[in-house]
């Protein structure tokens, strides 16, 4: 099992839902964690509930690559390294293809795509030193579309491929690449507010746990692409 104690982390779209859930459970397991998001408010919120040691919160915006290398940078200015990677930020629209706006499908293709690839690009050269970790959120609609889910389909497809190419591209430098696809999961996605109607969910703790089980696996075992369900429908 791998020691995981004082290793640092950074977790995009991490003010709220999954990415809070992960960033609560990281540093819960002794790591020093940095989370980013485009809501001051929110993130504030989140460095309340967080705490302050070890913690680094950081407004930024995965579709601007210069945002992410400051972020990098701030981060290894901080805690003088970067060691793991979670581009979890994510929106979603849902409308028929030929009703959804240019302005929906490249906010969603700019958050949920080429923002993970502007986080891996900028953290890439402290992973490869580090012999790190980089893992992506991605959805079960990367894997099964559904009608009206054309641009959201769209972007976690390309996301689910974007992350096993990448896993082919960095592993002989030994860094690890595995995408996450959570189905129903009771999070503040497209605005909603989780409740007791949201208890058969996946809870964001549940996919925190997973990140945790999956950073401390055997350095030579690499699960590159983990779906995950609720164990009943409701």
């Amino acid at each position: 099992m791998q020691d995981i104690e004082n290793k640092t982390a950074y977790i995009t779209g991490a003010s709220k839902g999954i990415g809070l859930g992960i960033a609560a459970a990281l540093v819960a397991n002794g790591l020093k964690v940095a989370v980013s998001g485009r809501d001051a408010d929110a993130l504030e919120k989140a460095q309340q509930q967080l705490g302050k040691q070890n913690v680094l919160v950081l407004q930024s915006d995965v579709r601007n690559f210069n945002d992410e290398l400051k972020a990098v940078e701030q981060i290894v200015s901080e805690f003088g390294t970067l060691d793991i990677v979670i581009a979890n930020a994510g929106i979603g629209k849902f409308a028929p293809i030929d009703e959804i706006s240019l302005e929906d499908w490249n906010a969603m293709i700019g958050t949920n795509l080429t923002g993970a690839f502007h986080t891996l690009k900028a953290a890439a050269p402290q992973l490869k030193a580090n012999k790190g970790y980089y893992i992506s959120i991605a959805s079960l609609a990367g894997a099964n579309f559904f009608a009206g889910g054309a641009a959201y389909n769209a972007s976690k497809f390309g996301l689910v491929g974007f992350t096993q190419a990448a896993m082919l591209d960095l592993r002989d430098y030994d860094v690890k690449c595995t995408t996450i696809l959570p189905g129903s999961t009771a999070s503040n996605f497209n605005g909603h507010s989780p409740s007791e109607e949201d208890n058969w969910k996946i809870q964001p703790s549940d996919i925190g746990q997973l990140v945790v089980d999956l950073l401390k696996m055997n350095p030579n075992v690499l699960p590159s692409k983990i779906e995950v369900r609720p164990t009943k429908t409701k």
